[in-house]
């Protein structure tokens, strides 16, 4: 068996303005809305994220997304009034960022240090 796709689940407990804050971390609008309390984002074959209303587990949710470009992935997020911490470093592994959404919910952004 073949793991073909992953979606990574961010419980919200206000939707609506967890859609517009999601929608200026990702750049866009969704790409799916299953129902009227869940949105996902593919953000490149078989990698998606989604968010889904649940105030019981809202803020307990972590994500790691790797981008190939952790400075520029950080000034576009400046851009859309995403507010990160400072880019640190894991020596020979990774540069990374954590953001934490309206909820708490924690999503690190990382890049391979190849």
């Amino acid at each position: 068996m073949a793991i073909t796709e992953v979606f990574a689940g961010i419980a919200v407990a206000d939707y609506p303005a967890a859609l517009t804050w999601y929608e200026r971390l990702v750049g866009r609008t969704a790409d799916v809305h299953p129902n009227e309390t869940e949105a996902m984002w593919q953000l490149r074959p078989g990698s998606w994220i989604y968010i889904a209303s649940d105030q019981k587990r809202a803020g307990s949710s972590f994500v790691t997304v790797l981008v190939d470009d952790i400075d520029a992935f950080v000034a576009e997020l400046s851009g859309r009034d995403i507010e990160t911490g400072e880019i640190d470093t894991i020596p020979g592994a990774v540069k990374r960022v954590r953001i934490i959404d309206p909820d708490g919910n924690k999503i690190q952004f990382g890049q391979p240090l190849s």
